[in-house]
């Protein structure tokens, strides 16, 4: 198992960078081609979401993305440090349009990759998002 780790500032800017990381590496992990679109599109939701608890939190650590190669299967864990309610709102003084915002942003991930896994806690939230691999094709000598 292999897996990347990147953090990067809280800041909107920082995401294109994670969205094109995540799809080189799902490439190298023999992620489908067709499906490398959907890759960069949750990943870019799932980051744009984290730098915005972040941000409406005023919270200064960096946001965590793991990129992990399994044996038949890609999964990307992104990790934000913003504190959720019992009811997985965000503590930190959430309104009702960042709410909605937060709910739409989950919608699309959930739209774009069919398993995924969503938590949150007092210590923060993780979307865990996994596609399939294929095993690479060695040409026979």
């Amino acid at each position: 198992m292999a897996t990347v780790e990147l953090r990067f500032s809280a800041l909107p800017e920082h995401v294109r960078t994670a969205r094109l990381v995540a799809a080189a590496v799902a490439r190298r992990a023999g992620v489908d081609e067709a499906v490398l679109d959907e890759v960069r599109l949750a990943v870019g939701e799932a980051c744009t979401r984290a730098v915005g608890l972040h941000q409406s939190g005023g919270i200064t650590a960096p946001v965590q993305v793991l990129l992990i190669e399994e044996e038949k299967q890609f999964s990307i864990e992104v990790g934000d440090e913003a504190p959720r309610s019992a009811a997985g709102a965000p503590g930190a003084g959430g309104g009702d349009a960042e709410a909605e915002e937060d709910e739409m942003g989950l919608a699309v991930i959930s739209g774009l990759v069919d398993d995924v896994e969503v938590t949150a806690g007092e210590r923060g939230g993780l979307i865990r998002m996994s596609w399939p691999t294929t095993p690479p094709v060695v040409p026979l000598s």
